[in-house]
């Protein structure tokens, strides 16, 4: 995914590369000052990363510093490290990824497959949203793997998935609360199915925020306040749910303390 996807986002930043006044003379400085002081499987954390930067004559100010790990695990130095307490830490990529380059057009394929059986059904259009390869990219990849997938034609547009999928029927209704950016939502191009229409002006923005979730379809969101020794969780629904709803969400609320151990 970072040999497809890292010329990309590279060409995108570009501009705020520049206007950090980060080139390659300061990407190879920093990148070399990572590779040595991870040597040996350590692992840093954010400050100690900073700190290991700053020795090196490279700036961290502004936001150059997010801007410079972004580049590193890009350019395939470094990548996340095992947590520390409450920390994030950094290790060298080489330590901890496997060397599986594979070439470009059996990566797309491979990506494309992968994307097809966890988000399928979904559009070619889909795809490259969440991928954000180049559309040629992303036919190339899906036209290699069609044969292991199955079309739906809906309203006129394709649609792949993983073929013979079981569909389950639950008389109840199934709540879920899901996090932030999640890929119920943020893995499509259009939206609209998980929406219910009349609410469709109402959750322009509702799905890049914690939501809840009822039989597939958003239908409002959430937020969790830790008072220690208890969660407050708020709901905020687009409409008013009836009593069989309410109670799927209630079972959704308590799966989740019990999750957090609350």
């Amino acid at each position: 995914m970072i040999e497809l996807t890292a010329p990309r986002i590279n060409a995108f930043c570009a501009s705020m590369f520049r206007q950090l006044q980060l080139d390659s003379v300061v990407f190879k400085r920093s990148n070399d000052a990572l590779a040595k002081a991870l040597e040996g499987n350590k692992q840093l954390n954010r400050l100690e990363v900073m700190s290991v930067l700053n020795e090196a004559g490279v700036a961290t100010d502004d936001l150059r510093f997010i801007h410079l790990l972004m580049r590193a695990e890009l350019d395939r130095i470094i990548c996340s490290g095992a947590r520390q307490g409450k920390q994030f830490t950094y290790a060298l990529f080489d330590d901890r990824v496997p060397n599986n380059t594979l070439p470009k057009e059996e990566s797309l394929a491979e990506l494309a497959l992968r994307y097809f059986i966890s988000h399928g059904p979904a559009t070619l259009q889909d795809f490259t949203w969440w991928s954000g390869l180049a559309a040629n990219d992303t036919k190339i990849g899906l036209e290699i793997v069609k044969p292991e997938l199955a079309k739906v034609m809906v309203d006129g547009r394709e649609y792949w998935m993983v073929p013979n999928e079981p569909i389950t029927n639950s008389k109840a209704p199934i709540a879920y609360l899901l996090p932030a950016f999640d890929e119920f939502a943020v893995a499509y191009k259009d939206r609209t199915a998980t929406v219910n229409p009349k609410y469709l002006e109402q959750a322009r923005h509702v799905i890049f925020d914690p939501s809840i979730v009822v039989n597939n379809q958003v239908i409002g969101t959430w937020k969790r306040i830790i008072k220690n020794p208890k969660i407050d969780i708020t709901l905020n629904t687009l409409g008013n749910l009836n009593k069989i709803q309410t109670k799927a969400v209630e079972r959704a609320k308590k799966r989740y303390l019990k999750f957090m151990e609350f």
